[in-house]
């Protein structure tokens, strides 16, 4: 008998009524009816990603070493923004949501939660002993071939170091090139605009290539089974290790405790972060790194009920695979297509290369001397340094099917941030 072909079912719809209800959306939209309210917008949003992520998952190459269907729509809804496809009033909408109302924070809060919380916490404590020195290897790896590379195009290892390395490993935008802009102006007396304007243009350059060689490295995990877990921990063995792998019935109770628990730990970090100790030793903390260092002492410590813990895991599972749709939307509508390619020159496009592989490299290798898959201490440690932060990180992780390391992935962008700062104001004052 042959075997009955599997239905095809967009975002979990039969495609007749999941396609009816997009083209409702989408046609509401373009006539300007579709109102611009949460529930609108949202409509919009999760029908372009749809669309998108079911092309972008059929694509033969691209599903495999590009990304697949999260990449596609990011880079599509970028694509629709800069042909001025999607009408201004939906894109002004998008923009409300994802920089007024921050739903992305919201997003990150929920993984963060649920994936520390999920973790044994043997398990959890060990993997994050061992971090700090596989972002400090990530580090070093995007110096050393970063500088060397800059060499081939004439271009000094101190510029390359200060144009190239600090803003890709810097943690993004808004905690990276803009205070590494600022820092530049502070300490050189030169107009911090010159500078920003570069670090964006190459960050955003290296942020394509961390996401692409996510999925790379996704597909020679595939490969090569011994060099990557199962996308929850970093640690090599974690099977032998782990006890607390058991079953734990959840109920709608336990998920509404788990979001609680969640936006509790988040108050908690911005309550530290932004008014009871915003810096350390002259160091800014973020309020994400705060937030993951609390929620690991509760997990660690036992003082969160297994059915919540249970609960966030759930939660996080729904929004990794249901709303990342949306994230990735709202993210290629703030992508400026057009700065990207006025920075795409052969110099930037293989500098930028050489320090992502930097990175992917030193932090493999020292993420498998303390104890860690060089698979995922590449993604994490490395190339969630070399995107463009929270966003980034999502983008990366979802490439590489990885959104369980979401913490590790912040660590990265926040406190690894952090230590390019503090790198970059002495470098500033050295190299300049």
């Amino acid at each position: 008998m042959l075997e009955e072909k599997r239905s095809f079912k967009p975002f979990g719809l039969d495609w007749k009524i999941c396609l009816g209800f997009m083209v409702i959306i989408i046609f509401a939209a373009f006539v300007g009816a579709l109102p611009t309210d949460f529930a609108g917008t949202f409509a919009l949003m999760l029908s372009i990603g749809i669309v998108f992520d079911e092309i972008g998952e059929r694509i033969p190459f691209w599903n495999s070493y590009i990304g697949g269907g999260i990449v596609l729509a990011f880079l599509g809804t970028a694509a629709l923004v800069y042909f001025n496809i999607l009408p201004e009033k939906y894109v002004g909408a998008i923009n409300v949501i994802m920089d007024d109302i921050d739903f992305l924070t919201l997003f990150i809060v929920i993984l963060i939660t649920g994936s520390i919380l999920a973790l044994d916490r043997k398990l959890m404590i060990k993997s994050f002993v061992g971090y700090i020195p596989a972002i400090l290897g990530g580090l070093a790896g995007a110096f050393l071939l970063g500088c060397l590379t800059g060499l081939l195009f004439g271009i000094n290892p101190a510029e390359v170091a200060l144009k190239y390395v600090l803003p890709i490993m810097g943690g993004g935008n808004g905690a990276g090139a803009v205070p590494l802009s600022q820092i530049y102006e502070q300490v050189t007396g030169l107009p911090k605009e010159g500078y920003y304007s570069f670090a964006i243009a190459v960050l955003t350059i290296a942020n394509i290539f961390a996401i692409i060689t996510a999925a790379i490295l996704k597909k020679i995990g595939e490969v090569k089974t011994s060099l990557t877990g199962d996308g929850k921990t970093l640690i090599r063995n974690s099977a032998e290790l782990a006890k607390e792998d058991e079953k734990v019935k959840t109920s709608m109770k336990d998920l509404g405790a788990a979001l609680f628990t969640a936006l509790g730990f988040y108050a908690l970090g911005t309550l530290f972060g932004k008014y009871l100790l915003p810096t350390i030793g002259g160091v800014a903390i973020h309020s994400f790194a705060y937030m993951i260092i609390f929620v690991a002492i509760a997990a660690a410590l036992g003082i969160i009920p297994a059915p919540v813990r249970a609960g966030a895991k759930k939660l996080q599972s729904f929004f990794t695979s249901n709303i990342i749709l949306i994230i990735m939307v709202g993210v290629g509508v703030s992508t400026d297509l057009g700065e990207l390619m006025a920075a795409i020159t052969p110099a930037n496009v293989v500098i930028a290369l050489a320090i992502v592989i930097g990175a992917i490299l030193g932090s493999a290798i020292v993420g498998y001397f303390v104890g860690f898959y060089p698979v995922d201490a590449a993604i994490t440690a490395g190339l969630c340094m070399a995107n463009r932060g929270g966003s980034g990180d999502l983008a990366v992780l979802g490439a590489a099917d990885r959104m369980g390391l979401i913490a590790y992935a912040q660590l990265s962008s926040r406190l690894g941030g952090g230590i390019v700062l503090v790198i970059g104001s002495i470098l500033f004052g050295f190299l300049m």
